[in-house]
């Protein structure tokens, strides 16, 4: 399956409404199972996460994934009941429009901070709708604590670690 890949910055209209990238509504499509040719997408945003400025979108079928992981916690745990809540009573099930837009409720705009433009960030298997000012303010924090002690060579180096020790994760 395609990979959310990559950054666009779109319009917001007055509504709402933002242009979801191109390659994105084609993730979207291979991860919804109801979707056929002249169907539009569905997908879900999450925007319960504490402490983050951004809304993460996830195909159908990607957050059936975090669903899984979450059922095999433990069914009345605390953390598994935290994460339901976060994950499914502050998250949104959206369609893609026939032109390949989105409507983004005002509230869940105003938590973002979203106003007049969107910046849509690739993630791997979910992607992330940020306030492009926001967004560059997080890029420069993660290139500041990249730099401290040559940091980017050694998150590299984890890739290799998961591969060689697949067993333990």
């Amino acid at each position: 399956m395609r990979r959310f890949r990559g950054e666009a910055e779109n319009k917001v209209d007055a509504k709402g409404r933002v242009s979801i990238p191109a390659p994105f509504r084609r993730v979207l499509e291979e991860g919804d199972p109801d979707w056929t040719a002249g169907l539009n997408p569905n997908f879900v945003i999450v925007y319960g996460r504490r402490n983050s400025k951004c809304l993460e979108g996830y195909s159908l079928s990607s957050m059936n994934d975090v669903d899984d992981l979450v059922s095999r916690l433990p069914r009345y745990s605390k953390e598994r009941e935290i994460l339901e809540r976060l994950l499914n009573s502050q998250s949104i099930y959206v369609q893609v429009d026939e032109n390949g837009r989105i409507v983004i409720p005002p509230r869940i705009r105003e938590r973002a901070q979203i106003t007049s433009k969107a910046m849509f960030v690739g993630m791997g298997d979910k992607f992330q709708i940020w306030e492009p000012d926001s967004y560059r303010h997080d890029m420069v924090a993660i290139d500041q604590r990249l730099s401290e002690n040559n940091f980017e060579d050694e998150i590299y180096s984890l890739l290799d670690y998961n591969e060689s020790n697949s067993e333990k994760i």
